[in-house]
């Protein structure tokens, strides 16, 4: 399964990181989970790629969560400020 290219705007932000964090999941543990290389995830994780409406939705079945709460256009609460600090 190949990640959809990212375009150049409006950009789709996501918490994979973060949630992976929450939960003690590693990319590999997420990736097996949805069926991905790892690789894949990290891309998504970098915002190199965009994952298909069937692959975000399997992401969210993950998490338990709706796909607004996992990917977003806008930045998730806390993100500007710390970009700010990078």
């Amino acid at each position: 399964m190949s990640p959809v290219r990212r375009g150049t705007e409006l950009p789709i932000r996501n918490r994979l990181p973060v949630l992976r964090a929450e939960r003690g999941m590693s990319r590999a543990d997420l990736a097996e989970a949805v069926e991905v290389n790892p690789q894949t995830i990290g891309a998504l994780e970098r915002g190199d790629h965009y994952p298909s409406l069937d692959l975000a939705f399997r992401i969210c079945a993950v998490f338990g969560l709706p796909v607004e709460a996992v990917f977003s256009r806008a930045s998730f609460s806390g993100e500007a400020e710390r970009e700010g600090d990078a």
